[in-house]
């Protein structure tokens, strides 16, 4: 069997008012809004897929299936510094070996996770 080559390329969210969103993501990651047909930031990380933002007119229903991990190195102002721009957490926290993830959602409510060091809360 021959395998096509396929390299990833972005993450894309489905949204209401994609400048809006997309603006919310720029300050969370700290990364410039580009338009090319959608607005567009990243890659944050070198090879990384960017993330696209696409207008659709349904509103968001149910809980998201994929999701975004952002690491953090300071998970308490992380989580203020995502109110302050507008998202909102679930309340969920699960503490892991490996990390203390806190579940977040942006301002049209689509969910992403962030991951603070062990021992953090």
């Amino acid at each position: 069997m021959i395998v096509p080559g396929a390299a990833w390329a972005a993450v894309t969210v489905d949204c209401i008012e994609p400048q809006k969103v997309a603006d919310f993501w720029s300050r969370l990651l700290d990364s410039p809004v580009r338009t090319i047909g959608l607005p567009e930031i990243g890659p944050t990380a070198p090879g990384g897929p960017a993330i696209t933002f696409q207008p659709v007119t349904e509103t968001k229903t149910g809980k998201t299936r994929i999701h975004l991990d952002l690491w953090v190195d300071q998970l308490d102002s992380t989580v203020a510094f995502v109110h302050e721009i507008g998202g909102t957490s679930s309340g969920e926290t699960h503490v892991y070996d490996e990390g203390t993830v806190v579940v977040m959602s942006d301002i049209e409510g689509n969910e992403f996770c962030l991951v603070g060091p062990p021992g953090s809360s």
